[in-house]
């Protein structure tokens, strides 16, 4: 697994209005930011992706998360 501090490549805005815990969004410039340890991971990850804590943990394009509660879904674009 890579750890690659994903704000060094892109910046990163807030989806407004806000999606509900239970129903945050997908798609290739959507990652979730993890309020817990505040590590950024694609929304759809092809390769293995984790945050700092183990909130968010996926790859294969699927993502796992205990706590959506914990989890801010931000739009990524390149700098």
């Amino acid at each position: 697994m890579l750890n690659i501090d994903m704000r060094k490549i892109y910046n990163f805005y807030p989806i407004d209005p806000a999606p509900a815990a239970g129903a945050l969004p997908t798609g290739g410039d959507i990652y979730y930011e993890c309020l817990d340890c505040s590590v950024i991971v694609n929304s759809v990850p092809h390769i293995k992706a984790a945050c700092a804590c183990g909130n968010l943990q996926g790859g294969g394009g699927k993502m796992e998360m205990k706590d959506p509660e914990r989890v801010r879904a931000v739009r990524g674009k390149l700098k």
